[in-house]
């Protein structure tokens, strides 16, 4: 995958996590349940990208110093 896809994906999946918590704030108590199902569900996802994602980064490059 590129970093790129990538990208796009866990942003599309913030969206996600916010549209949902934002329903979640609305829903009545027999909608909740399934809500909070989709919340983790999105969430773990959206975690499961950020990790890809900060794993693909290179590492900044640092000056090196000599004694």
């Amino acid at each position: 995958m590129s970093i790129r896809y990538i990208a796009q994906e866990l942003y599309r999946l913030e969206r996600e996590v916010e549209a949902v918590r934002r329903k979640l704030g609305d829903a009545s108590a027999e909608v909740r349940d399934e809500l909070e199902l989709e919340l983790r569900r999105t969430t773990a996802e959206r975690d499961k990208y950020r990790a890809i994602l900060e794993s693909k980064k290179d590492p900044p490059p640092y000056r090196r110093t000599f004694r």
